[in-house]
Formats: structure tokens, C-alpha cells, sequence
């Protein structure tokens, strides 16, 4: 089937009935064979092929090439996955706070009016698309959102909303493994936001079972892997424009100004002397100033947040947004960056795995992760690639020399630094703005030969299409899970205290077997992947 025909109307239109099951009334063929495109599939029907047309004219979607789609964790970055994705069927929602969620979801839709004002004031093409974009899909959403079935606990909609054939996944990062995993044994396609796990051993899990259930269509949450300009990055380095690349800086400003990091936990401590106010005096003092009187917000599922990491009482320090800073539930800004920064040089130099990572820091107590961290990589030679080793800086930390480069006006949030043995390549966070330094290097060696396919849809509707059969998904787990390896690396370092050294094969940290505890996680009872 093409784009341009279709299978005849469904006697039960999901979108419109709020669908009836995985089976529809296409005999024995299953709704996700459908959706999958499959010849077979749609042979065995007998069906006439329509022309789209018939249902209603030129970019028009006919309801039954839409999927089902149902989010979990949809008061933060979720929300923004599901309103890419309105034009879809959005059949089932899921949060352990709809007070927040409710709130977020209301705001987004009454910034309509704000969105059109900055449209009116667009400089760029580019920025007035991605405006439209907005505008539409909030628009769509927005009619249907009252509509939309809710649940608090995931696993009770996984077992009672049948007709759902894809989850998007935007939870804290330490629930998403587990609530992938199950998605995937219920037969559900996944999108998963990035870091795809907690830890090490997760993702290779979901490596795993995505490679064990080749139906089931999986994408991480790294929207720069679709963009044109990812893909230029790769030809540049492809083209040999800056040579054989031995070094590459990666830093980002997170945490800073976005979550707090390097803080206590919230607890009473022993009132410290009036005369001392060293560090850990002062930090007392912290801790006993937040104990504070916050009661859990009426109608928070405090328990499912927590999900399988240790029994934590509430504090808002730690919900809504601010639990990436935190030991039990995030993985700090490498983890959160990680997958945008170093995914571009991991990519196009095909790095692997490292042998060896360092992490140095300001002060760390192992509950909430450090101000500012710098990690160092060793990746070994590949092939007739000499080895790489690689930097990581946040906090805003930035490699020493930046700015006698003479790359130009660049982004405060990050970017990315490929040293190689004929020039330099320079890029913001999500591949954006690549260029060749010196600029006279830029100048001559032009635009590269492409050999990389253009993705024409948001990273979320690659996704949606690769599920229905129609192209490949950017981010797989196959990828995103060695990715997210690398990055969790150097939360392993961190937490281990010094210089690891790894053995990626057997997953194994061989210089310090101690660190190996840090590769993965001891579940609460109750939860598993």
C-alpha cells in the first residue's frame, strides 16, 4: 500500500468510537499488521484500494492509518512528545500527578495566543515553520484532550486500554526501563525520552528485548539524531573535511539555573556551631532550612513515582522537574545532555565503547549529583581511526581555549568540539549550526556529498511511520542503548570515586570491582524490568 491509496473504512472508526481492540474487522488480519503496511496482509482482505481523496482531499489522514497512541508521564517534556503527535490518535494518558499535569496541559494551550504573536515577529523561515507547527498541533490537541481516557498507574492502563498500539515514555528516568519492558511485553511499540535508562544494565536489557522482538518498533527521545543538520555533521567528518580526529570536547550549562545539584538531602542534622560555617557546617544548615512543612500535594501517587528506587519521603525539591538532580530518580546532566552532545561525535566517528573513564568534580555527598563535573573517555582505535579521547564539561565548565577559536556567536546552552589533524569542527547542542574551522577551511571544502537521507517529520512522527512500516526509526534501541551506556559511564566513574576501566564485553569494570554495584540497581520490592 502507498501512501497516496488505503484500505476501506474500518466498521469501527477508532478515532471517532475511541477504538474497539488490537482486532479489527479486516477478518483475521490484526490492526497492527495494518498499520504495519504488510503486502500479505492487506492481499488477504479482498479489499478495494481508495484513493485518499475519497476521505477528504489533500493531507488528509484517513483514521484508519492513524495509531493509537497512549503517553506516560506527560506533565513535562511528554507533553510536548504528545502534541507533536496530536494528529495521531492520542487514546489514553497517564501521570502520577494530573494536578500538575492538568495545569501544564491548560498552560499549553493558553499560550496560543502568545504562540501567534511570536510567529508574527519570526525571523527565520525555519523558526516560522516550526511556530506553525506548534500552533496546529495545539490546536488539535486541544480539542481532543477532555476526551482523552486518564490513568495514574501505568500498569493498570497496559491491562485494561486493549486497543493501544504505541506508548510514548517521559517519565523520571529511573521508570523508564521498567515501564518500557512491560510495554514491550504487551506488544507495544515505544518511544522512550532520553537517557533511555537509570542504568547500564537497563539498556542493555532494552537492547535485548527490542532485538528479540523485531515487530516492535523503538525510538529514543534525541530529536537532533533526525535533524539535517546531525546528518551533515557525518558528512563533514565522512568527507575527511578535518582528517583523523583524536580529541573532541563535549560541555553543556545544565545544571545550572535549571535544577539544583550539589544540595543535602532535606533532613533534620545536629544544629552546628555558631562559629563554624565550613562546607559541611553550612550544609547542615541547608538541610535542617529545607525540613520544612510540605505534605504531599493532594493526589500525587507518591509511591509510583518512586517506583523502583528506595522509599523517599516527599519533598518538592525532588517533584515536579527537580528529581533529575537527584541520585535515586536521575542521572544528572551528563545523562540528560549526553544524549545530544555526545550522541553527534559518538555517531559519526563510530566510537564503540571506551576502555577507560575518569569523572572529577566539585563536592559530591552520593544523594544529589555535583554543581559541575568534568569527565575524560578513552575510546580505542577503530579500525584505521587512531583513538579518540573525549570530554565531557557541565556545569558550565567550558574546555580552556574556546574562544580564541574564532568560531563566532555561540550558543550559551553547549556544543561540541572535534579536534582533528587537518582543522576543527564546531556544533551547538543537537547538531545544530556545524562549521569548519578555521573559517577559511569552511570556506574551501564547501558542502560535502550527501550520503545521509533527510528525515522530513519531527522526530516523534519518524517514529509514528517506522511503526507503521513506512520508513526506519533515527534512534532505535540498537543505537540509543550504547549511547546511553557511554554517557552512564561516566555517572559510574563518578559514583565509583576514580578512574574506572571497562571491559564492554562482559559489562564488567575490571581495575575496581566494587564499582561494578554501580552498573546497575537493587529494585524495591514489587518492581522489575
Amino acid at each position: 500500500m502507498t501512501e497516496e491509496s488505503k484500505i476501506g473504512k474500518e466498521k469501527q472508526d477508532h478515532a471517532a468510537a475511541g477504538a474497539s481492540g488490537d482486532t479489527a474487522a479486516f477478518g483475521k488480519i490484526t490492526r497492527r499488521e495494518f498499520l504495519a503496511g504488510t503486502a500479505t496482509a492487506i492481499a488477504a482482505t479482498g479489499l478495494m484500494i481508495v484513493p485518499r481523496h475519497v476521505l477528504g482531499g489533500i493531507g488528509h489522514t484517513p483514521p484508519s492509518d492513524r495509531l493509537n497512541i497512549a503517553g506516560i508521564g506527560v506533565g513535562g517534556m511528554g507533553m510536548n512528545n504528545i502534541r507533536a503527535l496530536a494528529g495521531e490518535n492520542i487514546v489514553a494518558l497517564c501521570d502520577v500527578d494530573w494536578h500538575y499535569t492538568e495545569k501544564s496541559f491548560r498552560g499549553m494551550f493558553d499560550g496560543l495566543g502568545k504562540a501567534h504573536a511570536r510567529l508574527d515577529k519570526a525571523q527565520t523561515a525555519g523558526e516560522r515553520r516550526e511556530l506553525q507547527d506548534q500552533i496546529k498541533q495545539t490546536g488539535l490537541l486541544s480539542r481532543k484532550f477532555d476526551s482523552i481516557k486518564r490513568y495514574t498507574d501505568y500498569r493498570r492502563m497496559l491491562e485494561q486500554q486493549k486497543d493501544i498500539d504505541a506508548v510514548v515514555i517521559a517519565t523520571p528516568d529511573h521508570l523508564h526501563a521498567v515501564i518500557a519492558s512491560a510495554a514491550m511485553s504487551h506488544g507495544k511499540h515505544v518511544y522512550v525520552q532520553k537517557p533511555l535508562t537509570w542504568s547500564i544494565d537497563e539498556a542493555r536489557t532494552l537492547a535485548r528485548k527490542a532485538k528479540d522482538n523485531p515487530k516492535i518498533v523503538t525510538q529514543m527521545g534525541n530529536q537532533g539524531h533526525s535533524t539535517d543538520d546531525a546528518r551533515l555533521i557525518n558528512e563533514y567528518i565522512a568527507a575527511g573535511a578535518i582528517g583523523n580526529v583524536s580529541e573532541v570536547h563535549v560541555w553543556t550549562n545544565r545544571p545550572l539555573a535549571y535544577w539544583p545539584q550539589g544540595i543535602p538531602r532535606p533532613q533534620a542534622r545536629p544544629r552546628p556551631d555558631d562559629a563554624s560555617w565550613n562546607e559541611e557546617a553550612v550544609m547542615d544548615r541547608l538541610a535542617n532550612a529545607m525540613v520544612g512543612n510540605y505534605p504531599k500535594p493532594e493526589g500525587l501517587a507518591w509511591d509510583l513515582f518512586l517506583g523502583p528506587g528506595p522509599v523517599v519521603d516527599y519533598h518538592p525539591v525532588y517533584h515536579p522537574f527537580n528529581w533529575r538532580g537527584w541520585v535515586d530518580w536521575g542521572v544528572g546532566a551528563i545523562g540528560d545532555m549526553g544524549a545530544h552532545l555526545i550522541d553527534s561525535p559518538f555517531w559519526s566517528l563510530d566510537l564503540g565503547f571506551p576502555t577507560a573513564v575518569e569523572t572529577v568534580s566539585t563536592p559530591f555527598n552520593n544523594a544529589s549529583y555535583p554543581m559541575a563535573t568534568m569527565t575524560y573517555y578513552e575510546f580505542p582505535a577503530r579500525g584505521s581511526r587512531p583513538p579518540v579521547k573525549l570530554t565531557w564539561y557541565d556545569g558550565a565548565l567550558l574546555p580552556p581555549g574556546l574562544q580564541a577559536l574564532g568560531a563566532g556567536q555561540m550558543s550559551k546552552d553547549g556544543g561540541v568540539l572535534y579536534v582533528g589533524d587537518k582543522g576543527k569542527l564546531i556544533h551547538e547542542t543537537y547538531g545544530a549550526n556545524p562549521r569548519l574551522l578555521p573559517q577559511s577551511l569552511h570556506d574551501s571544502v564547501g558542502t560535502p556529498p550527501q550520503k545521509y537521507a533527510r528525515i522530513k517529520t519531527s522526530h516523534e512522527m519518524n517514529w509514528v511511520d517506522a511503526c507503521k512500516g513506512r520508513v526506519e526509526a533515527s534512534s532505535p534501541f540498537a543505537y540509543a542503548a550504547r549511547l546511553t551506556e557511554v554517557m552512564l559511564l561516566g555517572v559510574v566513574s563518578l559514583r565509583a570515586g576514580g578512574r574506572i576501566e571497562y571491559d564492554a564485553e562482559n559489562m564488567r569494570i575490571t581495575n575496581a570491582p566494587s564499582a561494578n554495584q554501580f552498573l546497575r540497581r537493587e529494585y524495591r520490592e514489587g518492581w522489575a524490568v
